[in-house]
């Protein structure tokens, strides 16, 4: 029977498409460290169970579709703290961050559309643009410039006809590159000169080593072209809550949003309630405590990656991830061979292959991105793992 010619043009995760070899791996009684992955070990904060536990209502009923009235309040009280006031209907309840970028892609791109992304940028993007029958035209990046990418001959020479937006992540998602405000005015300014959305994936916002935290939405003179994608999975440790928004003052892009929201109901209805109360009891001590055990995280593996010979990186500035080119001839095939063929003491060690990261898969052919989300002593080791796995694939390989 036929499928669509859209969903053809999608490809599996790179960042998930390991896990039946790591299932085997498991059952053949190995343990597997990780740095593929942005799942972190850092504690859900208390408030998101204890407001679950005190929920009272004799029936879990749909929440309105735009979202419950405490979890937008709470988010509009968040993004106060920027100088950002927002009304209620500037915001949308959504299934984690990718349902948001999901609905803005689906508002607003037609047959052969294109959005300007960063490279390397986050695979999902890809599906979430092909899907709708869009298609990316990425903006060149280099690790020598530490993937920044806001000038404007970077980016003006790209825009056609067919250019419906700018998509960015801020901090980066693979990269850990961190926009200057300076920077972020020149995307609101091009964005606003060529009638462009300028879409801002800001799910990592308070992770931030060296640079600025701010939003997309503080350029208010921008009001109808901005539009963020934010969600409590990284910012509260809260991956599995599936808890997102997409914000915007663009009342005609939130009016055809809010379709697709009443379509698929309401986000759970006991999650909205816990993140709001994440919102609501969490502030500046808490962001500074999670910044503090990131940045540690942080120099554990930059430390540990300098031991590798011809490992080569830019060290991030923000979020929890970077890019590493690796001494290898493929990273994927050096992931199977991880995860089949080596292990010391009973571990082994996964990355993330960086071929899906890139429209020309040949550019990422011999990079990772490395996830830092765990203790520095696990990261120490996973990363020894990773040199002596290294060494043996190429000892195989002939190198």
């Amino acid at each position: 029977m036929k499928l669509s010619k859209n969903i053809k043009r999608c490809e599996q995760s790179p960042v998930r498409k390991f896990y039946p070899c790591e299932r085997n791996a498991v059952g053949r009684g190995l343990r597997v460290r990780h740095l593929n992955i942005g799942q972190p070990d850092i504690e859900t904060p208390p408030a998101f169970f204890e407001a679950i536990r005190n929920f009272t209502s004799p029936v879990v009923e749909y929440a309105p579709a735009p979202g419950v009235e405490v979890f937008v309040q709470a988010v509009q009280k968040y993004y106060r703290g920027f100088g950002c006031e927002l009304a209620g209907d500037d915001i949308l309840a959504t299934f984690g961050g990718s349902e948001a970028l999901e609905i803005v892609m689906a508002c607003i791109l037609d047959e052969g559309d294109e959005v300007l992304v960063p490279e390397p940028f986050y695979p999902n993007y890809t599906a979430f643009i092909n899907i709708t029958g869009g298609k990316i035209r990425p903006v060149p990046t280099s690790a020598a410039e530490g993937y920044h990418y806001a000038r404007r001959e970077m980016i003006e020479p790209l825009i056609n006809e067919r250019t419906r937006a700018i998509l960015i992540t801020n901090p980066g998602n693979p990269t850990g590159a961190v926009l200057s405000r300076e920077e972020a005015r020149l995307l609101v300014d091009i964005a606003k000169e060529h009638d462009l959305y300028l879409i801002s994936d800001e799910v990592y916002r308070e992770i931030v080593y060296a640079g600025e935290i701010f939003t997309m939405l503080e350029f208010a003179d921008a009001a109808e072209n901005v539009a963020v994608v934010d969600s409590v999975s990284k910012r509260f440790s809260a991956t599995g809550a599936r808890v997102g928004m997409l914000v915007s003052r663009n009342r005609e892009l939130m009016g055809e949003a809010i379709k697709i929201c009443q379509g698929r109901l309401c986000v759970a209805t006991l999650d909205q309630i816990g993140s709001a109360a994440m919102y609501n009891q969490l502030g500046a001590d808490y962001y500074r405590a999670v910044l503090e055990e990131y940045t540690r995280r942080k120099d554990a593996i930059v430390g540990a990656l300098r031991k590798i010979p011809g490992a080569e990186f830019t060290e991030p500035e923000g979020a929890f991830y970077f890019m590493v080119t690796l001494p290898v001839d493929d990273v994927e095939k050096l992931q199977y061979f991880l995860l089949e063929e080596f292990s010391d003491q009973g571990e082994t060690v996964m990355v993330t292959p960086a071929a899906g990261f890139y429209s020309n898969p040949e550019l990422g052919r011999n990079k990772a991105r490395i996830a830092y989300v765990t203790a520095p002593e696990d990261l120490i080791r996973a990363v020894e793992l990773l040199g002596m796995g290294i060494e043996a694939y190429n000892r195989k390989c002939g190198k």
